[in-house]
């Protein structure tokens, strides 16, 4: 039987395949009852499960990042889909398509990065076209770049994240860098490549996606700084020169300041031109991103509005216009 993927789900269907668990919590109810809470997910995306009266001896049969044969009921409750589970049976990885359960770009990874290259390598400034060419040669970190999420859940969360989101951020400096002539465009390019570069080391992503030992300890904003350092002392191989001390400067600025506000993760904030339109670039595709997946990914298609999204601090308005966002003349990268 062809399985069925979370985005097939609606009310009332049965619920009988295998998922990757992606966070698992024993709870208890309002009358001490313990619970099993997890979060189901394959390529297409999550649905929360709950499994009543389960204690210890089932909780400790699986852990994130197992697969889980589930079987229980679809149910709406509260604007969103959830299943209410019966049983769970712990699946070994070689019995399993790999490929069902990390989220993946819609668009062609090597085309994005052709753009990414094509961005780069028509940087003006020697010094940042060098910059950017050592980390094109970096296989290892092309590799990593190329498949990485941009974050675990908030946006950009499958394979191929990390590169749509910054070749959107360069389309979206491209256009509007015209607009600010005081605005050197070579180096917000180079911050947009760099801001959140930290995160192929910051995130693990062969199975389920989550945090390495370093992205915990350290994250990827530091992590960043470091790799600009790393690949700056590269760099006079290329040109026999050493890396400019101000461009250095501004370069970590713009990474250390993208988030915007020191209450947002960045010991900075934004103090040049640059630094300022890499943070605002990168909120705007990133909030923009979330809007459009909010609406793409709800499933609970008869009601004009979607649930309320906890990161968004809103529910997102559908209305008519719901089947024009993505119907055939939606655009893309292809």
């Amino acid at each position: 039987m062809a399985r069925r993927f979370v985005e097939q789900l609606r009310d009332g269907d049965n619920l009988e395949d295998v998922y990757l668990v992606t966070d698992k919590q024993l709870r208890a109810n309002r009358n001490g009852n313990p619970y099993l809470l997890v979060e189901l997910r394959d390529r297409t995306g999550g649905i929360q499960g709950r499994m009543w009266n389960a204690g210890d001896s089932i909780a400790r049969g699986f852990d994130p990042g197992d697969f889980l044969f589930a079987t229980g009921k679809v149910q709406l409750f509260q604007g969103a889909l959830q299943a209410i589970l019966t049983a769970v049976e712990r699946v070994e990885p070689q019995k399993v398509e790999f490929a069902d359960f990390l989220p993946q770009t819609e668009h062609s990874i090597p085309k994005l990065t052709e753009r990414l290259k094509g961005y780069l390598l028509r940087l003006g400034n020697p010094h940042l076209r060098a910059l950017a060419e050592c980390f094109l040669m970096d296989d290892e970190f092309m590799r990593a770049f190329a498949t990485c999420p941009a974050g675990v859940k908030l946006h950009h969360a499958y394979v191929g994240g990390l590169l749509e989101h910054t070749v959107s951020m360069m389309d979206i400096a491209d256009k509007v860098l015209a607009l600010y002539p005081g605005t050197d465009r070579d180096l917000v390019l180079m911050g947009v490549l760099l801001h959140d570069a930290g995160k192929t080391r910051e995130l693990t992503f062969s199975r389920a996606f989550g945090y390495s030992d370093e992205g915990q300890l350290v994250g990827h904003i530091p992590i960043a700084v470091a790799m600009l350092a790393e690949t700056a002392a590269k760099v006079p191989d290329l040109t026999g020169e050493p890396f400019p001390r101000e461009l250095m400067l501004r370069l970590q600025h713009m990474i250390l300041s993208h988030h915007g506000e020191l209450s947002y993760g960045s010991p900075k904030v934004p103090m040049t031109p640059e630094a300022m339109l890499l943070h605002l670039i990168d909120a705007m595709d990133t909030r923009m991103h979330m809007v459009l997946r909010e609406l793409k990914d709800d499933r609970n298609n008869p009601t004009a509005w979607t649930p309320y999204n906890h990161n968004l601090g809103r529910r997102v308005y559908k209305g008519g216009a719901f089947g024009d966002l993505f119907g055939e003349s939606g655009g893309g990268y292809d």
